[in-house]
């Protein structure tokens, strides 16, 4: 890669990475719960955030991410602040599910505490010939509707029922 096209590539990286920490900072582009606080921006504590604040913390964000402390952002650093970011979401997640499901307030989530999925919906899909279960035929012929839908969920709900969406 000649050195034009290198610099090139890293002044978008970089721009990108200030334009990525301020729209976070402002809660889009999911800045969500790791965005910076009004505190964090406002380094000088006068009360405004400048524009000279906000680049420090594009900055500081790039010093973050930047752990070899060469100047560059590698693929190796820019996937674990992905990873370290999904698995702080994953964890949150985890969290809300222990707080949601745990009925004795222990920790933990126990078998009895584990919502279970309503199989009759399965069946309700996949049953053709409504004797209460699922044959292999029948199994393949569902296999074959939600392939040829794409894969995604919804649609009608039941037999004929409303699914997520359906309006009327």
């Amino acid at each position: 890669m000649n050195k034009h096209l290198k610099i090139g590539t890293l002044a978008i990286l970089l721009a990108s990475v200030g334009v990525v920490s301020t729209a976070s900072a402002f809660g889009r582009s999911g800045g969500g719960e790791n965005a910076p606080t009004f505190e964090e921006l406002d380094a000088n504590g006068d009360g405004i955030i400048s524009l000279e604040e906000l680049e420090g913390q594009s900055d500081a964000r790039f010093d973050e991410m930047d752990t070899d402390g060469d100047g560059f952002l590698s693929v190796d650093e820019i996937t674990a602040m992905i990873e370290a970011q999904a698995a702080e979401r994953a964890a949150k997640g985890v969290e809300r599910m222990i707080e949601r499901f745990d009925e004795d307030e222990d920790g933990v989530i126990s078998a009895d505490e584990m919502p279970s999925p309503d199989h009759s919906r399965l069946i309700d899909h996949a049953d053709e010939d409504e004797d209460g279960s699922i044959s292999e035929d029948e199994f393949e012929a569902a296999k074959e509707k939600r392939e040829e839908r794409g894969g995604k969920r919804g649609g009608k709900g039941g037999k004929g029922g409303k699914g997520h969406g359906d309006r009327g």
